[in-house]
C-alpha cells in the first residue's frame, strides 16, 4: 500500500486508527528502549553488552532519522515543522549520533531529550486506555514531572561524571540528586563540582520552585475533582465519569440519564 503525502502526515499524527496507533506505539517503544539503554550504560557492563546496546541504539537512531525525513517530507509547511517544538525534539534525538564522529561531546547531552518525544502521545486517551479528559491531564502532569527529572538527571550526569565519578557514579546517583534538588530538600550529601554542574543545579532549584508546586497542585486538584465524580456513562459519547450534579455530558452536551 502506497501512502500519499497527506495520508502519511495523517498517520504520523493519528492515535485512533490501528495503523496510526501501531506507528506511534512503535516510536514510543523505541524511545523507551533508547532511554533504557542510556541509563543502563552508566553502569559497569561487560563489553559484549555494551557492543550489543550500541548496535541497538544505532538501529534506533537510523529509524528516528528516517522518521524525521518522512515527517519533513509529509509536512505541508516544512519550515514550520522544523522550528516547532516537536520538530526540534525530533532533530535533537538524532544529532548526537551523526555528529559523534567529530567528537563534539556536548552534543551527547541532547540524547536525554529523546524522552520528550513521548509528550505527543500523552494527549491521547486511545493509546493508554484513558477514558476521560481529566485522566489525560492527570497522565500529562505525571509524565511532565518525570520527563523534567529524567532530563535534568541525564544532563547533570553528563556534566559531573567525567570530573566527579565517585559522587556521580551512575544515572541513579544523578536521579537522586535531581529529585532532592528540585524538591528543595537539599541533603547536601551529593554536590556538583563543575561550573556547568553548579549552573544546572541553580536551574534545577528554580525549576523546582516554579514548576513542581504548580504541577503537583494541579495534580491534587484533579485527584480531588475525580474523587467527587460518579459513574454516569454518556449514551452518546461514552464518557464514564461526571460531577454528581451534572445533567449534561461535559464532552458532547448530551443529556445524562443517571445510572440505575
Amino acid at each position: 500500500m502506497q501512502l500519499s503525502r497527506e495520508q502519511t502526515a495523517f498517520y504520523l499524527k493519528d492515535l485512533e486508527t490501528p495503523l496510526g496507533q501501531l506507528i506511534n506505539l512503535t516510536i514510543a517503544g523505541l524511545v523507551f528502549i533508547s532511554s533504557a539503554i542510556f541509563v543502563t550504560e552508566t553502569y559497569a557492563l561487560p563489553n559484549s553488552l555494551l557492543i550489543l546496546f550500541k548496535t541497538i541504539d544505532t538501529i534506533i537512531v537510523v529509524i528516528f532519522a528516517l522518521e524525521y525525513l518522512v515527517r519533513l517530507w509529509s509536512a505541508e509547511q516544512k519550515l514550520a515543522y522544523m522550528v516547532s517544538f516537536y520538530g526540534i525534539i525530533d532533530l535533537i534525538a538524532i544529532l548526537p549520533y551523526f555528529f559523534g564522529a567529530f567528537d563534539i561531546s556536548f552534543l551527547r547531552l541532547f540524547r536525554w531529550f529523546r524522552i520528550l518525544r513521548l509528550i505527543r502521545l500523552i494527549d491521547s486517551k486511545y493509546i493508554f486506555g484513558i477514558n476521560s479528559e481529566d485522566g489525560v491531564i492527570f497522565a500529562r502532569i505525571l509524565f511532565t514531572l518525570f520527563a523534567i527529572v529524567f532530563v535534568y538527571s541525564g544532563l547533570i550526569y553528563q556534566f559531573e561524571h567525567p570530573v566527579n565519578p565517585h559522587t556521580f557514579k551512575t544515572f541513579f546517583d544523578a536521579f537522586y540528586f535531581s529529585v532532592v534538588t528540585m524538591t528543595t530538600v537539599g541533603f547536601g550529601d551529593v554536590t556538583p563540582i563543575s561550573q556547568f554542574g553548579r549552573i544546572l543545579t541553580v536551574l534545577m532549584i528554580f525549576t523546582g520552585i516554579a514548576l513542581i508546586p504548580w504541577q503537583v497542585g494541579d495534580l491534587i486538584k484533579r485527584l480531588v475533582k475525580t474523587a467527587n465524580q460518579i459513574k454516569i456513562i454518556c449514551s452518546n459519547c461514552g464518557l464514564a465519569f461526571h460531577d454528581a450534579d451534572a445533567q449534561y455530558c461535559k464532552r458532547c452536551g448530551h443529556h445524562l440519564s443517571p445510572s440505575k
